[in-house]
């Protein structure tokens, strides 16, 4: 009974004491140098929590909730029955979201243009460890390598690093037909593998050339849980290689990159190209998010393989958390955004000028942020307001000496 007394006490006390104006400060004769007060109580603190290797991911969906629609489908199929199913679940196009996947696509080539352009003028760095990544120069020191090697002060061990560290690449299988069955385990070098947001775009109506796609003009039908397909297969007034350059993969890579770099700002202005890249990184996920509200994408609850379509691929390469219980199968569950861009969190710098690298001592005052969006950020972009939970802007950095006067 005498701790939540003591506990109510004390926080009336830091409540008296912060809402204590300078003013009547000095005219009790206190040296209001120090009156500086400082708080770590953020009114919005969402930074991320980083997942063991032990945990799955937080399902979309509750478990108890895919239970009950896993039994309900159950009892549809015992009786015979057509159900009728809405696009793209019957093969179709969602037609109102066409434009959107040729947008994300846009988007997706001019967001990787303007990183390509701010990593030659602000550093990037990663742990050679850990993997962790900081932007700018210089790096911080704040110990928190914690991997088998890493050095009993936990200091990170920084190497430069590039493009693929602020945007890690995530693939997915891609499928002719993503009504039909699922990649196997013995076709996974057969199939090829491009990026999951070109995926989800061509999935969605962007067509390209070098990776055709099945675009049906009549619907699928299920009857007692079997899809029915009377469209055929291969029409004749169809020829799948017309415009497929036989050139191997080589090309292929070489002409997404070419893709990619005809979009390439012609301009030295750092602070624009910066905004152009920060209006393309929030289109881009905000149109990815408007497809996968119709477009299914699976993930594995334990590692970042990322399939996107009706179902999850039966290739058996998982080496995460109890792989071996699943045979090397994936545990796939509904993916979000943030599996499909995964976004690199980063130690978000306050005061640029400044030049003195973050010190492990004052760590719980700094925020995060993507790495994409702190690399913008330094460019002289503004940031958006959703990320104000994560940069923690209403946190006061302390001085070193300050430290000792925090409440």
């Amino acid at each position: 009974m005498m701790l939540p007394r003591h506990a109510q006490t004390i926080g009336y006390l830091l409540e008296r004491v912060i809402q204590v104006p300078v003013a009547q400060l000095r005219l009790r004769g206190v040296n209001t140098r120090y009156c500086v007060w400082y708080s770590t109580v953020s009114t919005c603190n969402e930074l991320p929590r980083k997942l063991n290797r032990f945990e799955r991911k937080p399902p979309v969906t509750s478990f108890n909730e895919l239970k009950r629609e896993a039994r309900r489908k159950r009892k549809e199929r015992q009786t015979v029955h057509e159900i009728i199913l809405q696009p793209p679940e019957n093969g179709l196009l969602v037609e109102e979201l066409i434009p959107v996947a040729h947008e994300v696509y846009a988007a997706r080539s001019q967001l990787l243009s303007s990183v390509s352009r701010l990593v030659k003028y602000i550093a990037i760095y990663t742990c050679s460890l850990c993997e962790e990544v900081h932007v700018g120069h210089p790096p911080h020191k704040i110990r928190t390598c914690n991997v088998r090697g890493s050095p009993s002060s936990k200091e990170h061990s920084w190497v430069k690093g590039g493009i693929g560290h602020v945007l890690p690449l995530v693939e997915s299988f891609h499928l002719y037909d993503r009504i039909g069955r699922a990649v196997s385990h013995n076709e996974m070098l057969e199939v090829d593998q491009i990026p999951a947001i070109v995926e989800l775009c061509v999935q969605a109506g962007f067509d390209i050339p070098e990776y055709p796609t099945r675009r049906r003009a009549f619907p699928v039908y299920c009857v007692a849980g079997r899809i029915i397909d009377f469209e055929k297969r291969f029409p004749k007034e169809i020829s799948l290689g017309k415009d497929i350059e036989a050139c191997g993969f080589w090309y292929k890579k070489k002409r997404l990159d070419e893709d990619t770099k005809s979009m390439a700002m012609h301009c030295d202005d750092i602070q624009a190209i910066a905004v152009r890249g920060m209006k393309a990184w929030e289109k881009m996920c905000t149109g990815a998010s408007k497809l996968m509200e119709k477009y299914a994408v699976q993930t594995c609850g334990y590692c970042p393989e990322v399939q996107v379509g009706p179902k999850g691929h039966r290739v058996r390469n998982c080496q995460a958390y109890k792989h071996q219980m699943r045979d090397g199968q994936h545990a796939w569950q509904e993916a979000t955004i943030n599996d499909l861009v995964p976004p690199v969190y980063v130690y978000h710098i306050q005061d640029q000028q400044s030049r003195k690298p973050l010190v492990n001592e004052l760590k719980r005052y700094y925020g995060m942020l993507p790495a994409v969006v702190e690399l913008f950020a330094q460019a002289g972009a503004p940031v958006e307001k959703n990320y104000a939970c994560t940069m923690r802007e209403d946190v006061a950095v302390p001085e070193m000496d300050e430290e000792k006067w925090v409440v």
